[in-house]
């Protein structure tokens, strides 16, 4: 999901109705998570905030659909929505307007004309998440909003075995949140690693969706295993017996990044760059 070259925006003028596609990144840090909550006045989501944002270049209401709904304190590098214009505008308009229009801790990176069945949501066939963790002595003074701080030595070899009991279709009843409102807690987990860069730890796992937290929940059991206080076999075991209680505690939020959403080759939507401020975090 990291294949990305950059390219400018178009230009043309694309006419009323034409649905879009946006990329939005967001330090998730001061808002509500993703979903607008109207109900609430005093609340900051991302949506309310890009939704602001587009309804002031269109000088019309937008209403915009993502691929997946980040918790408060969530971040992303590659949160895709769509909207259908209600004005004519250009992608290069929509992009560098929005981001006028935005605070700066949202910016729009990503663009492209797609057909109207395209859906944010419903087309992607895949989620990539990661999840960072500082296992260092002390905690960073700037990264304290956007990685975990965990001070005890981490065996990240014993992480990376323990979550491939996770790899497959399987019910993940036992890291799914008790307000999780999914029909089902099947999910197809395609890949779960784990590695180390000097004292930077990240877990990174797709899948086809995620129920609600089970990234955070599958995160927070996989610390106990390297920390040593479990075995590596103790996530397989929490996933037999479909019990959420039996699981650790839910990892905090502020470490987890959505940084990637897969549609198929043939919408030809660009594929996201990694974790831009985090070079040294990619597995080599």
């Amino acid at each position: 999901m990291a294949d990305h070259q950059s390219r400018p925006f178009p230009t043309n003028t694309l006419p009323i109705g034409q649905r879009i596609a946006l990329r939005v990144e967001y330090d998730g840090s001061v808002y509500s998570g993703w979903q607008s909550q109207p109900h609430l006045s005093n609340v900051r989501t991302v949506q309310a905030e890009v939704e602001s944002a587009l309804s002031k270049i269109a000088a019309d209401n937008v209403r915009v659909f993502c691929a997946g709904r980040t918790d408060t304190g969530v971040h992303a590098t590659a949160q895709w929505f769509h909207f259908d214009a209600p004005a004519a505008r250009s992608l290069k308009a929509w992009v560098f307007g929005g981001n006028a229009q935005l605070p700066l801790d949202i910016r729009l990176a990503g663009a492209k004309a797609v057909s109207e069945d395209f859906h944010a949501r419903h087309s992607a066939v895949a989620r990539q998440y990661d999840y960072l963790i500082s296992n260092s002595p002390t905690p960073s003074a700037l990264l304290a909003n956007r990685i975990l701080w965990v001070r005890q030595a981490l065996d990240e070899v014993s992480m990376q075995r323990s979550l491939q009991a996770l790899l497959g279709e399987q019910d993940f009843s036992a890291f799914r949140a008790a307000s999780c409102q999914s029909t089902t807690a099947m999910r197809f987990m395609e890949s779960a690693e784990t590695w180390r860069r000097g004292d930077l730890v990240q877990i990174r796992v797709v899948a086809n969706a995620f129920l609600h937290h089970m990234v955070r929940n599958i995160v927070g059991s996989t610390l106990l295993v390297g920390l040593g206080e479990r075995n590596v076999d103790w996530l397989g075991d929490l996933l037999a017996t479909k019990d959420r209680t039996l699981a650790a505690a839910t990892a905090p939020s502020h470490g987890l990044y959505l940084t990637g959403v897969r549609y198929p080759d043939t919408l030809e939507i660009p594929a996201t760059p990694d974790l831009p401020f985090f070079p040294s975090a990619t597995q080599e």
